[in-house]
């Protein structure tokens, strides 16, 4: 839907306007009828308008939830400016996309390039069908009668033309997915599926074959990193196309009804380009130094030197040291102790006297 929009004359949500009875609007064009949820568009505009009425547009409402429903299925995520504003006009015949049969370079020169995308762009933005569908009238002479031949394309393997011509079987313009592999995920599948010749749509797989961009196929097929970075950045440059002028409108299906105070006619507007404003990335906190916060305590005093030099030592002779002559010994006599004569003699004689009877 987004690409859609914002490829006939800017993103301005020109493809949500319903048709009446005396004017298509572009969701009648042939190549928005595999365009789906513009009921889950209703509902997000109602709750909108009931918390902030008048001030988030249609338009903003596409980006967003384009930006939501890339990242809920395995895609990146990036910031997305808004300020876009709903177009005033809407009319089947000014909707002109590149068509399912389009050589490369034919579609580069009168659709991309005329906008400012580069041929890697242009290779990248090819990529969303990796969760895209597509009515079997867009790619079912490549299954069964490729240019009149009565044979399926011979670009195209023969297992998928086969599940394809089983597709299309039914009467009423069924659909396909365009990436038979992993038709809910944003991968690099797609990429990998035209390397085998298992693109769906003609001007998919003549990405692969093309020379100018056969090795951007291959460069996405083999680096999943290198598909994110530079679908996000596709993207956010697809959402900077904005047309002339707008309003925000109360109902994405219809325009605002029209001023009784200008005789009928809505309000004017802005007649130069609005263009979003760049987001800008948080400022970081400024971190500032900490006031140092004087000290109570008392400062230390470091003592003066003193002035007063020190005195030399003064050396004083020491006292000869007089030794003493130890006192004589006593003369050749032992000193015995002295024994009780009597008692000794009476101890002799008791030792002397034998026992004798009656002892």
């Amino acid at each position: 839907m987004h690409f859609h929009d914002c490829f006939i004359k800017g993103c301005d949500a020109s493809i949500l306007i319903d048709s009446t009875a005396q004017k298509q609007s572009e969701k009648a064009a042939g190549p928005n009828q595999t365009v789906r949820d513009f009921d889950l568009i209703d509902q997000i505009k109602t709750a909108l308008e009931a918390a902030c009425p008048s001030r988030v547009s249609c338009a903003d409402v596409i980006a967003l939830a384009t930006r939501d429903a890339v990242a809920l299925s395995g895609g990146p995520t990036y910031p997305l400016p808004t300020g876009r504003l709903d177009g005033l006009t809407s009319n089947v015949n000014d909707v002109n996309l590149p068509g399912p049969t389009m050589p490369v370079s034919s579609a580069f020169a009168q659709f991309f390039r005329p906008k400012g995308f580069t041929l890697n762009e242009m290779v990248t933005l090819l990529g969303a069908h990796t969760v895209g569908v597509a009515h079997c009238a867009f790619f079912q002479d490549r299954a069964s009668n490729f240019q009149g031949t009565g044979k399926p394309d011979p670009t195209m393997d023969p297992a998928l033309a086969g599940t394809l011509r089983r597709t299309c079987s039914a009467s009423n313009n069924p659909t396909a997915f365009l990436d038979q592999n992993t038709s809910f995920v944003v991968d690099t599948s797609f990429y990998r599926e035209l390397t085998v010749k298992r693109g769906v749509m003609q001007i998919d797989q003549e990405l692969a074959t093309d020379p100018s961009t056969s090795a951007m196929v291959a460069g996405f097929a083999r680096s999943e990193s290198s598909f994110r970075q530079s679908f996000a950045a596709a993207m956010v440059k697809m959402g900077s196309l904005v047309g002339q002028g707008g309003e925000v409108r109360k109902s994405c299906r219809v325009f605002n009804p029209k001023s009784p105070v200008s005789g009928g006619a809505r309000p004017p507007v802005a007649t130069t380009p609005r263009r979003p404003p760049v987001v800008q990335p948080a400022p970081r906190p400024v971190v500032r130094p900490r006031t140092p916060v004087p000290s109570t305590r008392r400062p230390v005093v470091s003592p003066r030197p003193s002035t007063v030099k020190p005195r030399p030592p003064v050396s004083r002779p020491r006292s000869p040291v007089v030794s003493r002559a130890p006192p004589p010994k006593s003369g050749g006599k032992k000193n015995v102790p002295k024994t009780n004569v009597k008692n000794a003699s009476k101890a002799k004689g008791n030792q002397r006297k034998k026992p004798g009877k009656g002892n």
